[in-house]
């Protein structure tokens, strides 16, 4: 694939750690890669937006935005209320397309979930997908609650003819409880896709560093990475 587009179920659920596991571990497979976040929302002028902290992460990747907002809003409400122009799916899927040009894989981050509007006539991060004809990888919660937002997930992007590449866990705990270890063998049934990795809680806390070295053992070899989610399984569900 030359274009991913990173969504999650919902806010705060490890998206764009999740990110940086993804260039970091294409960066240790020999590919060049270019992280775009579509809409940056809650971060002033000067601030690091998640772009930043991805490469921040990862290392050498090509980090860029196509708008940013002041205030920590869905996309379209924040625009709307700093009295600036909504980013917009079009523009979202020309800038991933430029940047594709000239690295081998471009992950495009969304803001939030799937349906998380950008503009006042509902175009979302799913619309971009659908206009650059690239598959979607979501970022999933560990423990209870997430079955139901996962499945949505799944559904909308098939109903929408959309690719949807798997489930990656975005942090996984350190003692996961019933419901999270269940949740292993869950989360692909509900959403008919595979199950490709799962990131440790802290690990956004990492020295950069030991992210890199560690991040391709969170992901599957599908995503660059060394992780086996039968063994995995095999060792935490219940």
């Amino acid at each position: 694939m030359t274009v991913l587009v990173i969504t999650g179920t919902g806010t705060e659920v490890g998206k764009t750690v999740a990110t940086a596991a993804l260039a970091a571990a294409a960066l240790a497979a020999g590919r060049s890669v270019a992280v775009l976040k579509a809409a940056q929302t809650g971060v002033r002028p000067d601030e690091p937006g998640d772009a930043a902290e991805v490469a921040r992460l990862a290392g050498a990747v090509t980090a860029a935005e196509v708008a940013r907002y002041p205030e920590p809003l869905a996309p379209a409400t924040a625009a709307r209320r700093a009295g600036r122009e909504p980013v917009r799916p079009r523009e979202v899927a020309e800038a991933a397309a430029k940047l594709a040009t000239e690295h081998d894989l471009v992950l495009v981050e969304g803001a939030g979930g799937l349906l998380v509007r950008f503009d006042a006539a509902g175009g979302t991060l799913a619309d971009a997908a659908r206009l650059l004809a690239a598959p979607v990888l979501v970022v999933a919660s560990a423990g209870l609650g997430t079955l139901n937002t996962t499945e949505l997930t799944a559904r909308e992007l098939r109903s929408r003819g959309l690719d949807l590449t798997g489930i990656v866990i975005g942090n996984w705990p350190d003692a996961p409880d019933l419901a999270s270890r269940c949740n292993l063998a869950d989360l692909p049934d509900v959403s008919a896709a595979p199950l490709l990795g799962a990131l440790p809680a802290g690990a956004g806390r990492l020295a950069p560093a030991d992210f890199r070295t560690r991040a391709p053992g969170w992901l599957a070899p599908r995503l660059d990475g060394t992780w086996d989610a039968e063994a995995f399984r095999a060792r935490e569900a219940p």
